[in-house]
């Protein structure tokens, strides 16, 4: 089948989350599997620049700005490139969504609802572009008009919309949508319409052939009240065609036995050895005390709320205490930020946090760590508990989304079964971290139950093979208008 894969960015050319990993490897899957596939995306600043090939395949003129459409490739791509350029949208300083004081753009809104419309365009054919898609995969709420725009044609490829976290949704005053020119049938309860402002993410919800979510348990979650952010009636008003799909995780990138990241590389067979020789490294890079006793636990990843971090300074979750060590790597929230530096600064050779984010930094933590810990409010799907369980590196998790998903709990049974891979615990607080690192402890002071939860971690499988074929299924049973 021929695919149009659409998304605000794509790794490793623009990338603030797991959004940009799923829109470098998926597309890679399906490619594999014979599939056509050209992934568009925002031309941000200095794009352009790393695109090999490159070639001018179309132009528009959209709303008042001038839109060329590039296509290209760079090293690793799994499908050619269609990169949207317009300096004055989004050839910008800062992130693809913020400027350098990681404020948002005032007119986000405009630039990604004019992607919206492009990606609209590019499906139907329009621009003189030849090639056209059997189906339209959009990705989150900065791709959504798309899925209306592409209601309103009389022949038009299946489209399927993604939600990769409900909780980001683009809504905005129906005034600051006026330059789009969108129909005024679509500004109500039945349209875009959501609480007195136009919801890009809820144009997707409404308009999109099918739905899909990236982990089965979050696919039900996002339906009750307590995770669907305002959305779950409108969910559950389109259950049938919504579907969890797991994501999967790129095992090339993610193997300690290729890893030129980590200082030693490794294997199952012999996992303990080389945790220990990255173990040292990851201590003397991070600053923290040459412990080989001490359950070394991480954190990786954003400093926000949904990611239960906060916690973490609640003395009740007892990250400082006795025979733990802790490094964290992550950026944010500015006050988390500067938490947890003062944090840290107490509790030297302890505690080390490193902020921002450094991608071999990264895979040393994975490598050298005991445990990883996250205690996730809710968590679509997560990245970083596969990345773990491919280390041996046991995740220390709260029971939802994703996490509910891919972690399987170390209960007598799973034990018993040879399926166990980690902890998981029920409450999204400071006692819910403490009562999983104490487990965690407890069990790392039994070899062999720790290293039957290594080793079963590092045969799970979480490639993207599983996960393309489902999309094509899906894609399948959607044909074209």
């Amino acid at each position: 089948m021929r695919v149009l894969f659409a998304a605000s960015e794509v790794a490793p050319l623009s990338k603030t989350g797991g959004l940009a990993d799923v829109a470098d490897a998926l597309p890679k899957a399906l490619a594999r599997l014979g599939h056509e596939l050209r992934v568009v995306t925002p031309a941000y600043r200095g794009m352009l620049e790393h695109i090999m090939g490159r070639r001018r395949i179309a132009s528009f003129e959209l709303r008042g700005f001038t839109l060329t459409v590039w296509e290209g490739s760079f090293e690793g791509a799994g499908a050619p490139l269609w990169l949207v350029g317009c300096a004055g949208l989004y050839a910008r300083d800062g992130t693809p969504y913020t400027d350098t004081g990681g404020r948002e753009y005032p007119d986000n809104a405009l630039r990604f609802g004019i992607f919206a419309e492009l990606i609209a365009r590019l499906a139907l054919g329009q621009g003189g572009i030849a090639w056209r898609p059997d189906v339209v995969h959009l990705n989150d709420w900065h791709t959504a008009l798309a899925a209306a725009w592409l209601r309103e044609a009389p022949s038009r490829p299946g489209c399927v919309f993604t939600i990769h976290n409900l909780a980001y949704q683009g809504n905005y005053p129906p005034a600051q949508l006026a330059a789009l020119g969108l129909p005024e049938a679509w500004i109500s309860p039945a349209g875009i319409e959501f609480h007195g402002q136009a919801s890009f993410l809820k144009a997707g919800l409404v308009y999109a052939d099918a739905l899909t979510t990236v982990s089965p348990t979050y696919a039900c979650e996002i339906q009750t009240p307590a995770f669907g952010a305002g959305m779950d009636g409108i969910l559950r008003g389109r259950a049938a065609a919504l579907t969890g799909i797991l994501n999967g995780i790129d095992e090339d990138t993610w193997n300690p036995a290729t890893d030129r990241s980590i200082a030693r590389r490794y294997g199952i067979d012999d996992v303990n050895q080389g945790k220990r020789g990255n173990r040292r490294a990851l201590q003397e890079r991070v600053g923290l005390a040459p412990d080989q006793d001490s359950l070394l636990a991480i954190y990786i990843g954003r400093l926000a709320h949904q990611k239960g971090v906060d916690h973490f300074l609640d003395p009740a979750a007892a990250i400082d205490r006795p025979g733990l060590q802790f490094a964290l790597l992550g950026a944010g929230d500015r006050g988390m930020e500067l938490a947890f530096a003062e944090f840290a600064r107490t509790r030297s050779g302890r505690v080390a946090v490193t902020q921002g984010y450094d991608e071999s930094l990264a895979h040393l933590m994975e490598a050298g760590a005991d445990a990883l810990l996250m205690p996730s409010r809710y968590e679509p799907c997560g990245l970083n508990q596969m990345y773990s369980q491919r280390y041996g590196t046991v995740p220390v998790v709260r029971r939802t989304g994703g996490l509910a998903d891919t972690v399987v709990d170390a209960t007598p049974a799973a034990l018993a079964d040879g399926t166990a891979t980690g902890i998981c615990f029920e409450h999204a607080d400071a006692g819910g971290i403490a009562w999983g690192i104490g487990r965690a402890m407890e069990m790392r002071r039994e070899p062999e139950t720790w290293a039957a939860l290594q080793l079963n971690g590092m045969r799970r499988d979480f490639g993207w093979a599983q996960t393309a074929k489902r999309y094509v299924e899906l894609y399948e049973s959607l044909g074209s208008d």
